[in-house]
């Protein structure tokens, strides 16, 4: 007898190990940023792409402000090339890191997404900051 879960066979552990190694180099998590910015190891621009409006209600400490449709080769023209990029939205339910990411890609910077949004900030007990 067989779950659900158990029915499609699990990949094998090279497949596996390959499929999780690559998810790493697209995607991080709160814990892992706020673990950068509380111990001063911040080697990233922490990106939130919602909007102003959002943003003044709470937002992560060290996070600038890029609404995703305004992201452009001007508006981040004063970071270097190669500076590595990590976006955030309201959280699962939004997909506006994803469309971040892209502009990102094309205008060919390193972009991680940080995923769960500020909804996973919160819920792992982090503070927002207002204004």
């Amino acid at each position: 007898m067989s779950s659900a879960v158990s029915r499609p066979p699990a990949a094998n552990s090279q497949d596996a190990l390959t499929y999780f190694e690559g998810l790493l180099k697209y995607e991080t998590d709160c814990w892992d940023v706020h673990h950068a910015l509380t111990n001063h190891k911040q080697d990233f621009v922490l990106l939130d792409v919602r909007s102003e409006a959002l943003f003044k209600q709470g937002h992560i400490d060290g996070a600038v402000n890029l609404p995703q449709p305004r992201l452009n080769e001007s508006s981040i023209s004063h970071y270097p090339e190669g500076t590595l990029f990590v976006v955030y939205c309201a959280g699962p339910h939004c997909n506006g890191t994803e469309k971040a990411a892209i502009r990102l890609a094309k205008l060919g910077r390193p972009v991680k997404k940080m995923i769960g949004g500020i909804t996973g900030w919160i819920d792992e007990g982090f503070q927002l900051i207002n204004g």
